[in-house]
């Protein structure tokens, strides 16, 4: 009953206000002064008109704005208008407003909230501090207080004390809209990275030497840094997964850089190789405790679908690519070759188009 008398109040309130707009047009002037308000085109500029609606704004107030920045005129007949057309409602954002746009065109484009959209791109490889920052960069983010911090960001996305959300943001070019905070982009990010995990994880190899998806997901963000080569990622999984289950130990450079945080300054050393960190992968057994980058789904699918063979080393080859050895002797040969004698213009990852 209630929401029928509900209906009933709407119906009569749009043929009051409809009452009035024939009123309206039946004096002298109104037609005019209707025309003026409602189709003229707004004053945009030759670029449109670009405005931002803030939280908690009403459309009454966003018309006085517009009218007192010269915009729009009859901004108390364009507030009937769409209260006829039941369009009061509102959604926060960055609006452009085309050139050659009328106060219908605006009271629609408010109703359905069709804010600016952006683009924004977390690459593979990166850490979740790179990832948090480039998020809170994002052109028309908001941001929040929870994304103020890599402690309160990972809370906000549910890890408890303890847990780190390393890893856990999935790579990828993601389009929002203006508003959107950088805890709500990353929420998404989190959730599309457990849709992608759980996806390769149903459609994993067998015997592989994980006893959990994280485990996955941890290797995975190893092959990550380790090459930026799709066609090596299969083949460096198939190196890991065959060193694990013969007990030996990854010793992958990535896991020594990531372990010694602020203090690596781009050279590594032996003594670096040596230094006992929970991620020092030539010092522990296994796999470290945590990912250690973003890795995309190509190289969570190697993970989980690892290459055949009998290689147990790689060495990088100075122009992005790696050697394959299956025995200590031909890798110390690779290394004397590629690592000892470095070409000038040596590099560990592919250029640019590779």
């Amino acid at each position: 009953m209630k929401a029928k008398r509900a209906q009933r109040r709407t119906r009569v309130g749009r043929y009051l206000i409809g009452g009035f707009l024939l009123i309206l047009l039946s004096l002298g002037g109104g037609l005019w002064a209707l025309k003026m308000a409602l189709v003229q085109p707004l004053a945009t500029g030759e670029d449109g008109l670009r405005f931002e609606v803030s939280g908690g704004s009403n459309l009454s107030r966003v018309l006085r704005e517009l009218e007192q920045r010269g915009v729009l005129k009859g901004r108390r007949l364009v507030l009937i208008y769409a209260y006829w057309r039941e369009q009061t409602g509102i959604h926060a954002g960055e609006y452009l407003l085309p050139k050659g746009s009328n106060a219908m065109d605006l009271v629609a484009r408010l109703n359905r909230g069709d804010v600016t959209r952006y683009r924004l791109t977390l690459v593979e490889g990166w850490s979740f501090r790179q990832a948090l920052a480039q998020v809170r960069a994002g052109r028309g983010i908001v941001q929040s207080e929870a994304g103020g911090s890599l402690e309160t960001a990972a809370r906000a996305l549910g890890f408890g004390d303890g847990e780190s959300p390393e890893g856990w943001i999935f790579p990828d070019t993601y389009i929002y809209r203006s508003g959107t905070t950088d805890i709500d982009l990353l929420k998404q990010a989190h959730q599309r990275m457990q849709q992608v995990l759980d996806e390769e994880w149903r459609a994993r190899a067998d015997n592989l030497p994980y006893g959990t998806p994280y485990e996955a997901l941890i290797m995975a963000s190893l092959i990550e840094k380790e090459t930026g080569l799709p066609s090596e990622r299969s083949e460096i999984a198939g190196v890991f997964v065959r060193r694990l289950k013969r007990g030996m130990r990854l010793q992958t450079d990535p896991t020594v850089i990531y372990g010694l945080g602020d203090a690596f300054d781009g050279n590594l050393t032996r003594a670096h190789l040596r230094q006992a960190t929970p991620y020092n992968t030539y010092v522990i057994d296994g796999l470290p405790p945590t990912p250690i980058a973003l890795p995309g789904r190509g190289a969570i699918h190697a993970a989980l679908n690892p290459k055949d063979g009998d290689s147990l080393y790689f060495v990088g080859k100075g122009d992005g690519s790696h050697h394959f050895s299956a025995t200590l002797a031909e890798h110390n040969r690779a290394v004397r070759e590629y690592q000892l004698k470095r070409r000038a213009d040596y590099r560990s990852s592919p250029a640019r188009g590779d």
